[in-house]
């Protein structure tokens, strides 16, 4: 069973990434409206986004306790 401290700590690393995939978010909608935009940043930013999410999705299962049926 998780111990408290360890779902504060994970509740604080889930609210940390909701925030950069936010960012993130912004950022690429920014770069793809400048025009002349950076593929290749573009890309990178894309990727590290569904990273943050990937992670997000694990640390949320985490935070959800297993129920046996």
């Amino acid at each position: 069973m998780n111990d408290m401290g360890d779902d504060a700590a994970v509740a604080t690393r889930l609210e940390t990434l909701r925030v950069e995939h936010r960012d993130l978010d912004a950022a690429i909608a920014a770069l793809a409206e400048g025009g002349a935009s950076d593929q290749l940043q573009l890309m990178r930013l894309k990727k590290r986004k569904l990273r943050l999410r990937d992670e997000i999705a694990l640390l949320e299962d985490q935070m959800i306790p297993d129920i046996i049926a």
